[in-house]
């Protein structure tokens, strides 16, 4: 009897130990005065409450420029962030940053490379149209035996060669930067359908967290709204990607909006999920 307390009480502390971590990859749009109403402006607010209410621990963000940055770090002062512009490995052009809240993690190591043939500096990849960069971080848990990697990108929109490239070279790197074997989770807009060549290089070697996701998906199928409402929602072109020892517990598209309008032109990805320990 006093065997089965004893067993009883390591399965309870095992599920107590465990850590949903809250993860959101969105494209925010860039600040484009063109956009009218939708412009930067006017949904900065909009775009930093929804990642405060859906209590984002980290958030991957792609087109967005310094200022912007700027706006939703003031917004959300707990969060740290790590990331370069694309277009000289400092401030210019779009970023792909990474958000991490710094009082329940601790940033180890970061970095990112350019999608291109000298991932090392800025640059055009392949047949792309514009610069493309990664970024990675490195994060340590509340619990010191708890790390894992984040990976956040931006595909092109037009480089045929490009896209199936870059899928290559962020699995490559991933292998290169992870010699421990630690949970990986890739997030991003890839400016591909699930049916198109480069997500199956991709899926050869982690798993699209909406197929594995315990509960049923939420929300839409589509990621992509061209700003309009009364979109069928029924294009996805963002992703949040993991590897074997990242337990996908729930995954959503949120619709969230404000008087008929969207925050971005995207919709975000939610993904909650548990790190598993490497099976010795």
């Amino acid at each position: 009897m006093k065997r089965l307390i004893f067993i009883t009480l390591i399965l309870v502390s095992n599920l107590i130990s465990a850590q949903n971590i809250r993860i959101i990859t969105y494209n925010i749009r860039y600040n484009n005065p063109g956009d009218g109403i939708n412009a930067w402006p006017n949904r900065s607010q909009q775009v930093a409450a929804l990642l405060e209410f859906h209590q984002a621990d980290i958030f991957g963000l792609q087109e967005a420029l310094i200022g912007q940055i700027q706006d939703i770090n003031k917004q959300l002062p707990h969060m740290k962030w790590v990331g370069v512009g694309r277009d000289d490995g400092k401030e210019a052009g779009e970023f792909s940053p990474l958000f991490y809240n710094s009082k329940k993690f601790k940033a180890l190591k970061s970095g990112w490379f350019w999608l291109s043939q000298t991932p090392e500096k800025p640059g055009l990849g392949w047949d792309a149209a514009c610069n493309r960069i990664c970024t990675w971080l490195l994060l340590e848990a509340d619990k010191k035996d708890q790390q894992f990697m984040v990976f956040n990108t931006h595909f092109d929109h037009q480089g045929t060669k490009a896209r199936t490239e870059s899928a290559k070279l962020i699995l490559q790197k991933i292998k290169e930067l992870n010699r421990d074997n630690l949970p990986v989770i890739l997030t991003g807009d890839f400016n591909l359908t699930p049916e198109q060549e480069p997500i199956s290089v991709i899926t050869k070697e982690l798993k699209d967290s909406r197929s594995i996701s315990k509960d049923a998906p939420y929300g839409p199928a589509g990621t992509f709204n061209g700003f309009k409402f009364d979109s069928p929602l029924k294009e996805r072109i963002d992703y949040v990607f993991v590897n074997n020892l990242v337990e996908v517990k729930q995954y959503g598209v949120l619709s969230d909006s404000k008087d008929q309008r969207y925050p971005s032109d995207h919709l975000p990805v939610f993904v909650n999920f548990e790190l598993r320990k490497e099976k010795k």
